[in-house]
């Protein structure tokens, strides 16, 4: 049993996992610092410093911050939105796969080819 886990922890897509969960991680940090400290101030900017946050209905005792979800909802879009332009950025930069040369005639094809040049010499 010892030797299958070790077998499945060192396949490669468990690791390439490992290394992209870490990598995430890493990048939220920069993805919410780009939002939070560039972005959503010129966003405020431009709707005149509209914050959704403060938004809540009282029902009784309880207290729906509706506002909160909404501005998760708005911050999430912006980093959708950045991510996907991020990835598109990088995109550009990488090469385009080769054209796959075309594939030769089959063994099939070669033979009913000469079968054909044969039955036109003997017209």
């Amino acid at each position: 049993m010892l030797k299958e886990f070790r077998d499945f922890i060192m396949r490669g897509n468990v690791v390439d996992l490992a290394i992209a969960f870490v990598m995430g991680v890493a990048f939220t940090g920069i993805i919410n610092s780009l939002v939070n400290d560039i972005i959503m101030p010129l966003v405020g900017v431009l709707l005149g410093g509209v914050d959704f946050s403060a938004l809540s209905i009282t029902v009784g005792s309880a207290v729906i911050a509706y506002g909160k979800f909404l501005q998760t909802v708005v911050n999430f879009l912006i980093i959708a939105w950045v991510v996907f332009l991020i990835v598109k950025v990088i995109n550009r930069f990488k090469k385009p796969p080769a054209p796959a040369a075309a594939p030769g005639p089959s063994a099939e094809e070669k033979l009913l080819t000469e079968i054909r040049d044969l039955l036109k010499q003997q017209k």
